[in-house]
């Protein structure tokens, strides 16, 4: 019986859960150091990836190789997979799936920045498969309309130095997962969300200008600011970074 409500609860811990009567305001919201780190550690599981507290910081140390197949590893890997998603326009892009030395130091303690900083090009943030997030721009204001054709069926693909990334929904996860998963951090510590709330699609028009929101989630049961996943530009992160960036080294 005990593991039967162990399971249960574990399974409670994936789902993004907002209830009006339990909403907060970002500014009264639990931070990442007021729930069990070792929950949220045990979030994180792939090779070649490992994540430790280092005094305010969550620190993530990746390879940045997913846990899933893709046509961007080399043919002759048992992990390459021939495209075998529903985009017509597929087109395979010259790069391919290398090992990388990614480490993310994710602050413990976020807070709303004063003056919220620009998302850079390269990685913004870390899925829980080690797997960067970046932004929604392919180049410098450079919109992902046609760099989207180069997704594989998992919608992330690998850049000139073959380091793969998501710009978008992280499918597999979300398969793996359910589509209201925790899915990872931004750089400034607010938690990443998939692209449905309470059985229902989250719409950039429900998200305030940094593509978030606050109230009650599984791991943050006190409330916290987090990110939404969408299906529209900026698909994960708007104006800036809600607060004030860790820093990442590759």
């Amino acid at each position: 019986m005990k593991k039967q409500l162990f399971a249960l609860a574990f399974m409670g811990l994936f789902a993004c859960k907002s209830d009006n009567t339990t909403s907060v305001t970002p500014d009264n919201t639990t931070t990442t150091s007021d729930v069990d780190i070792s929950v949220v550690q045990s979030k994180f599981s792939n090779s070649g990836l490992s994540v430790t507290v280092e005094g305010n910081y969550l620190v993530i140390k990746s390879n940045g190789i997913p846990n899933h197949k893709s046509p961007y590893f080399q043919s002759t890997d048992a992990r390459y997979e021939a495209y075998n998603g529903i985009n017509t326009r597929f087109n395979l892009n010259p790069n391919r799936i290398s090992s990388q030395n990614l480490v993310f130091k994710i602050p413990l303690h976020p807070a709303k920045a004063s003056t919220h900083a620009s998302t850079p090009l390269g990685p913004i943030g870390v899925s829980l498969n080690g797997v960067p997030f970046f932004n929604q721009y392919a180049g410098p204001n450079q919109p992902l309309t046609n760099e989207i054709n180069s997704f594989d069926q998992y919608l992330g693909h690998p850049q000139q130095t073959g380091q793969y990334h998501y710009h978008q929904e992280p499918a597999y996860l979300t398969t793996q997962n359910g589509k209201s998963a925790f899915l990872g951090f931004l750089l400034d510590g607010f938690p990443v969300y998939g692209p449905q709330e309470n059985g229902k699609a989250v719409s950039n028009a429900d998200l305030d200008t940094y593509h978030g929101h606050s109230h009650v989630t599984a791991e943050f049961p006190k409330g916290i600011y987090h990110y939404h996943i969408t299906d529209a530009d900026p698909y994960i992160n708007g104006s800036g970074f809600y607060g004030t960036a860790g820093t990442v080294s590759q």
